[in-house]
C-alpha cells in the first residue's frame, strides 16, 4: 500500500489533493455565496474554466453538481445561471428547515460533549465581534459553523441529509439575509447562547427542540416583516406551532 501510494505520488498518511471537479465545485459555489455570481448570472463554462485555469470538463461536472443542489439553473437558449430564491421558496424552504434542524439539533443534544460546546460558544463569541463592524457574509458563514456543530452529530441520516439540502438551497440567498434584517444579527448570537445553555443543562429533546425551532423561524418572521407581501406570505412561520 505504502508502495503504491509513493507511486501515485502522495505520500504516506496525507490526504490526496482534491480533484479538478472538486476544486471547480468550491470556486464556483464559493462566488455565488459571497454574491459574485449573483442571481441571474450567466455561468460560461469557458470563461470560467479559464478563469480557474482548467479545462471546461471539471467546470462542467461542478455545474451540474451545483445544479442538484438547487443554486444553478438551466435555461433554454441561455444555458447555466445562477439560481434566485423568491420570497415563496425563501418561506417554504425556512419552514422546512425549521423543523428538520430543530430535530437534528435536538437528536445530537445527547451526542454533544464540553469539546464541542466550547468550540460553538467560541464561533458565537467571533459572531458577536463581528456585529461591531458588520460584514453580513462573515456572519452569515459563521452562523452555518455555528448550526452545523450541533446538528452533525444527529445520528439519523436522513433528516442529516434533509439539513444540508435546507442550508444548501438557502445559500445564494442566506449571503445577503442579514443584510436586509440586520438588527436580527443581535438577536440571533443571543438566542445561540441561549440555546448551547439548554444542552450544557442536559435539556429534554422536546424543549431543545423547540428552541431550535423557534430560532430558526424567528429570522423567517423578520425577514417576512420588511419583504414584499407575496401570495403564500399568510402562511406565516411555524414559530406559534
Amino acid at each position: 500500500m505504502t508502495e503504491t501510494a509513493t507511486a501515485a505520488g502522495t505520500q504516506p498518511g496525507t490526504k490526496a489533493p482534491a480533484s479538478k471537479s472538486e476544486q471547480a465545485y468550491a470556486a464556483v459555489k464559493a462566488r455565488i455565496v459571497d454574491g459574485t455570481y449573483s442571481p441571474g448570472y450567466r455561468l460560461v463554462l469557458a470563461a470560467i474554466a479559464k478563469d480557474l485555469g482548467v479545462s471546461v470538463v471539471p467546470v462542467r461536472e461542478a455545474i451540474r453538481r451545483l445544479e442538484a443542489e438547487g443554486l444553478v439553473k438551466f435555461e433554454r437558449n441561455v444555458g447555466a445561471t445562477v439560481s434566485g430564491i423568491d420570497p415563496t421558496e425563501y418561506l417554504y424552504t425556512m419552514q422546512t428547515l425549521s423543523i428538520v434542524e430543530g430535530a437534528a439539533t435536538a437528536l445530537s443534544a445527547p451526542l454533544i460533549g464540553a469539546a464541542d460546546v466550547a468550540r460553538a460558544r467560541a464561533v458565537n463569541e467571533d459572531m458577536r465581534e463581528c456585529l461591531q463592524h458588520f460584514d453580513p457574509v462573515r456572519f452569515t458563514n459563521l452562523n452555518q459553523d455555528f448550526h452545523s456543530i450541533l446538528f452533525e452529530h444527529c445520528p439519523n441520516p436522513h433528516i442529516l441529509d434533509l439539513v444540508h439540502r435546507g442550508w444548501n438551497r438557502l445559500a445564494s440567498l442566506r449571503s445577503s439575509t442579514f443584510r436586509f434584517v440586520p438588527g436580527r444579527a443581535h438577536e440571533s448570537v443571543d438566542e445561540h447562547e441561549a440555546l448551547l445553555r439548554l444542552i450544557e443543562a442536559g435539556a429534554g429533546a422536546e424543549e431543545i427542540e423547540k428552541s431550535a425551532r423557534e430560532h430558526r423561524s424567528a429570522t423567517l418572521d423578520a425577514y417576512l416583516a420588511q419583504a414584499p407581501a407575496t401570495p403564500t406570505r399568510n402562511a406565516g412561520s411555524l414559530s406559534a406551532h
